[in-house]
């Protein structure tokens, strides 16, 4: 396997995690009622982000390595509830 096609098979692995990462943070910033293009706004999103980003894809890693494949649906269906939960913790911070 070559350089290029590893890449692409990590970009494909964490990008079910950055998307919804990135639809979240949009969300929560485009919902912001009041200030949203205050720096704290926008601040928010972007730690949002990250957060969730960075707990999406350690999802997938422990999925890939406790099932020994990717794309199973319980891997998919804790994506969602680890970052659901993320989102209401930052959301409360």
């Amino acid at each position: 396997m070559g350089i290029t096609t590893a890449l692409l098979h990590f970009a494909n692995f964490v990008a079910p995690a950055l998307a919804v990462a990135a639809l979240m943070a949009l969300l929560s910033w485009a919902l912001r009622p009041g200030a949203r293009f205050s720096p704290r706004a926008l601040h928010h999103a972007r730690a949002l982000f990250v957060w969730a980003a960075l707990g999406g894809v350690l999802v997938l890693a422990l999925g890939l390595v406790f099932f020994g494949r990717d794309g199973k649906m319980a891997t998919y269906g804790a994506l969602v509830l680890i970052m659901g939960t993320l989102a209401f913790w930052r959301h409360r911070a």
